[in-house]
C-alpha cells in the first residue's frame, strides 16, 4: 500500500518530528547540537523555511517551519536535511547506518494560530519541551538566530 502524500502549500506552518533509530541518541554533546543547527540553516537558505521554533532532546528533535516560498518544499528539503545530518554525524563518530527511525512526521499548525501569531500554538508547544527537556536558542552554545530570518 502506498503512502498517503503529504499536503503541502505556500506559507504553511508545520511541526517537523523525527526520533533516533532504535531510540538511540542522536546527539552525543555539543558539537552534534551545533551542527545540527549548521544544517538546518543550510536547509533554510536553500528552501527559504524559516524556523519558529525547535526542541532538541536527547533522541528527537522537533521543529517548527514555515514555508515562505511560492513552491511548497517541505518533501524536497526534508529529503536533504535529515540525510545530510545523518552523512555529517557518522562521518565526525566514524558510524554507518541510519541516525533517524523511519520518515519524519509533519503536522500542520492551524491556521488560526498562524494569525495569532506564526506558529504559536505549536512553538508553544516545543517550548513546553514535548517528550522532554528542549534545548532553544539560549542554549548549549546554539544560535537561533543564525537560523531564523
Amino acid at each position: 500500500m502506498a503512502r498517503k502524500l503529504r499536503v503541502e502549500y505556500p506559507g504553511a506552518i508545520y511541526q517537523v518530528m523525527n526520533r533516533g533509530d532504535r531510540r538511540q541518541p542522536i546527539f552525543k554533546d555539543v558539537l552534534d547540537r551545533r551542527r545540527f543547527l549548521e544544517t538546518l540553516g543550510e536547509a533554510c537558505a536553500k528552501t527559504s523555511w524559516q524556523v519558529q521554533a525547535y526542541g532538541l532532546m536527547g533522541n528527537h528533535f522537533h521543529l517548527v517551519l514555515e514555508l515562505e516560498t511560492p513552491k511548497a518544499n517541505l518533501v524536497a528539503g526534508m529529503k536533504w536535511f535529515p540525510g545530510t545530518s545523518t552523512s555529517r554525524f557518522n562521518r565526525r563518530h566514524k558510524f554507518c547506518g541510519h541516525l533517524f527511525s523511519g520518515r519524519y512526521k509533519a503536522l500542520i499548525v492551524d491556521d488560526s494560530a498562524k494569525d495569532a501569531g506564526r506558529g504559536t500554538e505549536a512553538a508553544r508547544l516545543v517550548g513546553r519541551g514535548i517528550g522532554g527537556a528542549t534545548q532553544r536558542g539560549s542554549g548549549k552554545g546554539e544560535n537561533r538566530p543564525a537560523i531564523a530570518k
